[in-house]
C-alpha cells in the first residue's frame, strides 16, 4: 500500500465543490485523513479567496491510476481544463506526494510544496514526521524556513466549516 497526499482547492462555490470532491474520493480510496480547512487569497491573478484541504490516503493504485481518478473527479465537478493556469477554479485536485516517489514528468513531489503555504501547511499537518523526497528535510523544517522567508496570508479553520 502506498501513502499519498492530495491537495484540493476551489474558489468557486468552495464549500460545495470541496465537499463533493471529498465524497467522491471515498469511492476510490480507503483510510482517508483530512486536514483542517485553509483559506488563502488567489495567487497570480485577481479572484475570490481559495479554500484548500489536504488529504492522505492509502492505496495499491499506481500513480497513473490515481491521476486518472483525480481528473475524473475534476471533470465530474465541471473543471474546465482550457482555462489559464492562474485563474479561478471550480475544483483542483493535485497529487502532491506519492510515497517517496520522485517523478518530474508527473510533478511528484509537487513543486508547489516549496512555493505555496496552502500546499505545505496541510501536508505538514497530516504528515508531521514526513520527509520531502527530493530535499531530504522534514516538512516541519520546510515550514519553518517558509515562514521565515515568505510573506503569505493563510487562515486555518476546523474542517467542519465546510459543512456549516
Amino acid at each position: 500500500m502506498s501513502i499519498l497526499h492530495f491537495n484540493i482547492g476551489s474558489n468557486q462555490d468552495r464549500r460545495k465543490n470541496i465537499r463533493s470532491a471529498l465524497n467522491q474520493l471515498e469511492n476510490f480510496f480507503e483510510k482517508i485523513k483530512i486536514s483542517s480547512l485553509y483559506e488563502s487569497p488567489s495567487e497570480g491573478f485577481e479572484g475570490q479567496d481559495f479554500y484548500n484541504v489536504g488529504v492522505n490516503v492509502e492505496t495499491p493504485k499506481t500513480a497513473s491510476e490515481v491521476l486518472e481518478i483525480l481528473h475524473k473527479i475534476e471533470d465530474s465537478l465541471g473543471r474546465n481544463r482550457t482555462m489559464p493556469k492562474f485563474s479561478s477554479r471550480i475544483i483542483d485536485l493535485d497529487l502532491v506526494i506519492y510515497d517517496d516517489m520522485i517523478d518530474e514528468k508527473i510533478n511528484v513531489p509537487r513543486k508547489d510544496i516549496l512555493r505555496y503555504a496552502f500546499v505545505l501547511a496541510p501536508l505538514l499537518e497530516l504528515n508531521p514526521d514526513g520527509i520531502h523526497p527530493e530535499k531530504g528535510v522534514s516538512y516541519l523544517k520546510l515550514w519553518e524556513d517558509f515562514e521565515s522567508h515568505k510573506v503569505f496570508d493563510l487562515n486555518k479553520y476546523n474542517i467542519e466549516k465546510l459543512y456549516n
